[in-house]
């Protein structure tokens, strides 16, 4: 009788035990954190090129799937700085549209030919609009920056850009 009490209280003292580490303190939000952060992976490398010279580089989250590029940068609330962007790269040339659906942050979306050139630049796009933001000529590549991006370094139709992939 003595060892089944002694059993007793021990398994008493270790449920209470489990009790007390377990459950989370009243003055505690017991809410889970369902906010999904999508990582920034810098995966290349771009150069904005304006008379030939290189003027600004930045890093490159590279969306050649077709999820990825329909993903952008919805759900996100940024790039890690001014220097990040997300490169879309089209297997063909062709008039390419984007909207903000989804999208918290405002961006500069740039879009560039198959011969690397600039055709057009949509600036300062409205977060969370359905609004479609497409290329003045067809394009085979889409660069999305942070808004103010284009001014803040002078960017221009008839620049060019230059990107690789990191290995």
């Amino acid at each position: 009788m003595r060892r089944l009490f002694g059993l007793t209280l021990s398994a008493g003292l270790l449920l209470l035990s489990g009790l007390a580490c377990g459950a989370p303190d009243s003055s505690e939000s017991t809410e889970a954190d369902t906010t999904e952060t999508i990582p920034f992976t810098t995966e290349g490398r771009l150069a904005f090129i304006q008379d030939g010279d290189s003027t600004v580089t930045i890093d490159l989250e590279i969306a050649d799937t077709d999820s990825a590029r329909e993903r952008g940068m919805m759900q996100r609330t940024g790039f890690p700085n001014d220097r990040s962007g997300m490169l879309f790269p089209f297997d063909k040339e062709r008039p390419q549209s984007f909207w903000m659906s989804n999208t918290p942050v405002a961006l500069d979306i740039v879009f560039v030919d198959a011969d690397s050139q600039i055709v057009n630049i949509a600036k300062y796009t409205t977060p969370f609009s359905n609004e479609r933001y497409e290329s003045d000529a067809p394009a085979r590549f889409v660069v999305e920056v942070p808004a103010g991006f284009a001014d803040s370094q002078g960017l221009l139709e008839g620049d060019r850009i230059r990107w690789r992939r990191l290995e």
